[in-house]
């Protein structure tokens, strides 16, 4: 049951996988969000731009009418005249072709942005096997899309048909009208015909919009173990990934042990923790911590010491404070300052017995440790 599962898509497509979607042209589409764009904008931009282009046609049409005797007798006038009028009409009608071109271009971008693959334009010749073609024929999916389309054919002729019904009076009408008065009627009831089937598209473009939607994720939906791959892909394989941290904190480690020597002295719990701290007098400001470890690493910290005569002071709630509140690297926090100003005091004092001779100072006992930074004392 488990390998079922796991072969099954049951689980959303990350945003890895729709991003290598996009880079081979797989993005939603909504055929009748484009059809419905450019037969609105069609609709708007003839409604304002209807008057100027009827009025460049006329004149072109008048222009074109005319015939004089020199067009008679010269055939390269003819050929210039007939090539004057058509650049005059594609000038007429140019805005309107840019604007709907320009229409047709921004409806795929509303549910997909904007997107560009050469993947998509590379050659597939498996699209050219007939056999594939009829088995995507006559799949689940090509039935839908047939119904899908038979649908939408019904719909349309529906909305077309019950218009130029609710108009056959004022068609039938315009056979007494004189031509003026008949065309802008015309005019008016293509228009309103036009309005129907738009409201057609709109209707099956709100329809299909959230359907292409779903189709779309539904078809990128991953098994669980594709998204295990793709993690392991991106994130790498966790027992390296462990690996690798185990390197790192054994490399933090050497380096932290290195700087025991060079400390002046180390606190200790005393074999539960350890603490190497350092201080320069005119180059730091207050005492850090160099070295810090627990149980095992505590050991090791104290016998470095010891090999390298730093002296070890055994001062467990001390050791426990700096341990907890006390970063590596980081100045001891100003609470512990009069505390480990003692225990200073007291390794100046040993350095200059070691050189000087005379009786041994005393270590440093009762040290002011505040019982909210020691751990022990909560306890």
């Amino acid at each position: 049951m488990a390998e079922d599962s796991d072969l099954e898509r049951t689980e959303s497509a990350t945003p890895r996988r729709l991003e290598q979607a996009r880079e081979e042209g797989q993005i939603p589409r909504s055929r009748e969000l484009a059809s419905f764009a450019l037969l609105g904008g069609a609709a708007i931009m003839a409604w304002l731009l209807m008057p100027q282009i009827s009025r460049d046609l006329q004149r072109m049409l008048a222009g074109g009418l005319k015939f004089d005797r020199a067009m008679a007798f010269d055939p390269q006038y003819l050929f210039a005249v007939i090539a004057r009028e058509t650049w005059e009409g594609v000038l007429a009608v140019a805005p309107l072709l840019a604007l709907l071109t320009l229409f047709a271009l921004l409806a795929p971008l509303l549910i997909s942005g904007w997107n560009f693959s050469s993947k998509a334009l590379e050659p597939d010749f498996k699209r050219l096997d007939p056999i594939s073609g009829l088995q995507r024929m006559f799949s689940t999916q090509g039935l839908g899309q047939l119904g899908l389309a038979l649908a939408k054919t019904v719909l349309i002729v529906g909305f077309a048909a019950w218009g130029m019904w609710q108009q056959r009076d004022a068609a039938l009408g315009l056979v007494g009208q004189n031509l003026e008065a008949g065309i802008g009627h015309m005019a008016r009831i293509v228009g309103w015909s036009f309005l129907l089937i738009t409201g057609a598209l709109g209707v099956l473009a709100a329809v299909d919009v959230p359907f292409q939607l779903w189709s779309y994720h539904k078809k990128m939906r991953m098994t669980k173990e594709e998204v295990r791959r793709e993690s392991k892909e991106q994130e790498g394989d966790p027992h390296l990934k462990a690996h690798i941290r185990a390197q790192q904190r054994e490399v933090a480690r050497r380096r932290m042990m290195s700087q025991v020597p060079k400390a002046d002295v180390v606190v200790t719990n005393p074999t539960h923790y350890a603490v190497a701290l350092q201080y320069q007098n005119g180059q730091m400001r207050a005492p850090k911590v160099v070295a810090k470890g627990a149980d095992l690493i505590a050991l090791k910290i104290r016998e470095l010491a010891e090999s390298h005569r730093v002296p070890v002071l055994e001062a467990p709630p001390l050791a426990r404070a700096l341990y907890r509140h006390a970063e590596l690297e980081m100045e001891i926090p100003q609470a512990l300052y009069n505390a480990v100003a003692e225990v200073l005091a007291w390794v100046y004092q040993l350095r200059a017995w070691r050189t000087q001779g005379g009786p041994p100072p005393s270590p440093p006992e009762a040290l002011e440790v505040p019982s909210e930074l020691d751990a022990g004392a909560r306890a």
